[in-house]
């Protein structure tokens, strides 16, 4: 009998694209597998771009939002759905409410805050086993007291030339010219973003060696794009709140390069496989690496990062404003022939 399950999914771009290897194992371990996904809006055009996702499922509650009567009517929506098990990749108690009032006989995850009851196939973290946020997904994936299979693979994101090619005209953009594509933004805090400045100073760098920057970002990021095109003198191109998720991949796609902060699109890069560029301040490329074979690092390991934290607690922001332009573009031409090359599109 084909299995039916339902992947509670994380809320984050950058971990939706990081449980795309789950999605991947369940498969592996359940021929046949039909899976879904319940997903915030956001993060559903990745579930668009990953052939292992059979239907997604839009989590409509914002983070802290109670709402039981509106989680109850939603959970009597999948509750239609028949499926054999879920799997809770969210620790939160309220991630685990859904599938228990849905009645899906067999709940997985961790056992997170109080959520003894909610699952009834609990399994224990331990962090030094499984110290990256990949292999805490792919462990849920396995039977009980299991070792986790490796090795895992990388998230992979499809995108088609014709999609590509539509994005590009529908914007005005001449994708004939190398592109290095950059992500200045970072929706969880000042403190995973690398200076307006120093990504304006890369930007002249590159684009003196032939190559056009595209700058990626939501409309919250639209600002910050606007102060490194300025800056660097018209040499980078604010696409910044210009297209949706979908279109972003398409447009990063036809990149020769990524520079990106430790950020969801950081992680959107790596999974269309184009040569990366990862800044990291104040989180660790330890817990969330860009899962790529072709990634460059840059960290200065200062003694006070990685703290974690949103905001710099020492006002001072080290960790980012001494990691020069000149330390980056190495590191970018490390992945970059030095003689501009026709770009090629990835799928």
């Amino acid at each position: 009998m084909i299995k039916k399950l339902l992947v509670i999914g994380p809320s984050w771009v950058g971990d939706g694209v990081m449980a795309q290897p789950l999605y991947r194992r369940l498969h592996e371990r359940h021929p046949g597998l039909e899976l879904h996904v319940f997903a915030p809006a956001w993060t559903l055009p990745l579930l668009a771009r990953m052939p292992e996702v059979a239907k997604a499922h839009l989590n409509p509650f914002g983070h802290g939002q109670l709402q039981l009567r509106e989680r109850w009517r939603t959970a009597r929506a999948l509750h239609r759905e028949s499926f054999d098990q879920v799997v809770v990749l969210p620790n939160s108690l309220k991630a685990a409410l859904i599938p228990f009032m849905a009645g899906i006989p067999l709940r997985t995850g961790f056992t997170g805050e109080m959520r003894y009851g909610l699952l009834n196939d609990t399994r224990e973290l331990d962090e030094h086993e499984l110290p990256t946020m990949v292999e805490r997904f792919c462990i849920l994936a396995e039977a009980p007291r299991t070792a986790l299979h490796r090795p895992i693979p990388h998230p992979s994101l499809s995108s088609q030339p014709a999609a590509q090619l539509a994005v590009a005209q529908r914007l005005g953009l001449q994708p004939d010219t190398p592109i290095v594509a950059m992500c200045p933004g970072a929706e969880y805090g000042p403190a995973k973003r690398w200076p307006q400045r120093h990504f304006a100073a890369l930007a002249k760098m590159l684009s003196a060696r032939g190559y056009q920057v595209w700058l990626f970002g939501s409309a919250k990021d639209q600002q910050i794009g606007d102060a490194i095109s300025q800056l660097a003198d018209g040499c980078a191109l604010n696409l910044c709140g210009k297209t949706g998720l979908d279109e972003a991949i398409d447009l990063m796609a036809l990149a020769s390069l990524a520079v990106c902060n430790d950020s969801g699109l950081m992680h959107v890069a790596a999974a269309l496989h184009i040569p990366l560029v990862a800044l990291y301040g104040s989180s660790s490329p330890d817990f969330t690496p860009p899962l790529s074979d072709q990634a460059e690092i840059v960290s200065l390991n200062l003694d006070c990062s990685p703290c974690f934290e949103r905001n710099c607690p020492y006002q001072h922001l080290r960790c980012l404003e001494d990691m020069l332009p000149e330390r980056v573009l190495q590191s970018c031409l490390t992945l970059l022939d030095t003689t501009p090359h026709e770009t090629t599109a990835h799928k």
